[in-house]
């Protein structure tokens, strides 16, 4: 893991710092004073204090081994509990987090099949896990909806996404929403039965502890992660084969293609807003 500043001109690496193997998510609390890291390979999260620029090693958690693999983290926004995806055994668990002590709960959730992907809602009600199980069988996929105020939490609707591999999942400012980025089979040889032209931007409507797809867009091939402004009005969504984002503007219920196009100079495969 890297240690970036950002303070810098230019920014630069301040440290690098040993991880678990295949470290592939991270998320530091809102207090700026603890970072998780989710190793892919040996089913494991490595913890890290923040004090300035300074980062630390704190320890490493097991989170069901390499039998169980992982995927992402993402730490609620009262800082108190995280949730970290299991990719290969198909479970999300449950951190309590006190201070630096990070501690598995033993509470395993099982959302749909290889959920690796996932975004926690600003008010701390809820979490979105998107699962890519048909990245390799081409079936359609789903999220599915994690209750944070149940006690303990718990999964309590999945819905469909009408398309493979539920790439990115991100919850609007206002939690009402969660824009769903399919691959929709765009990533694949054009000579594959699950080949199409162009994956899918889904609106997945958050009711209570219900999820209903509310719209959808076409966007461009092998896209990954998408991103609301502060307002909730405008969305970007990255495609890596076109090397560029897309804008979509979201007025509550209709998702409109702006058909501006932000060139990038590579693949872009993910982003991220500031966040309040």
């Amino acid at each position: 893991m890297s240690v970036i500043d950002l303070k810098a001109n230019p920014p630069k690496v301040l440290a690098t710092l040993e991880a678990g193997k295949g470290a592939a998510g991270i998320s530091i609390n809102r207090q700026g004073t603890l970072a998780l890291v989710s190793n892919l390979a040996d089913g494991t999260v490595s913890v890290f204090t923040i004090q300035g620029k300074t980062v630390t090693p704190a320890g490493t958690v097991e989170v069901g081994g390499p039998k169980a693999g992982g995927g992402m983290v993402a730490i609620t926004p009262d800082g108190k509990t995280a949730l970290v995806s299991r990719s290969v055994d198909n479970k999300v668990s449950v951190l309590s987090i006190d201070g630096t002590r990070v501690e598995y709960t033993k509470r395993d959730m099982t959302p749909g099949v290889r959920p690796v992907v996932m975004d926690i809602a600003s008010n701390g009600a809820f979490a979105v896990v998107g699962s890519l199980a048909g990245a390799a069988s081409g079936d359609h996929d789903s999220v599915s909806l994690i209750d944070l105020t149940a006690r303990p939490p718990r999964v309590v609707d999945t819905i469909g996404v009408l398309g493979a591999t539920a790439e990115g999942v991100k919850i609007s400012p206002d939690s009402s929403v969660v824009a769903v980025v399919v691959h929709n089979g765009s990533n694949r040889a054009k000579d594959s039965p699950f080949y199409n032209d162009a994956g899918k931007l889904v609106m997945v409507r958050v009711t209570g502890t219900m999820l209903s797809r509310v719209a959808e867009g076409r966007i461009g091939r092998w896209s990954q992660g998408a991103a609301f402004a502060p307002d909730g009005k405008t969305i970007l969504v990255g495609n890596m084969i076109e090397k560029d984002y897309w804008v979509f503007q979201w007025d509550g219920s209709t998702l409109r293609d702006t058909g501006q196009r932000v060139k990038m100079s590579g693949g872009p495969p993910a982003i991220r807003t500031a966040e309040k």
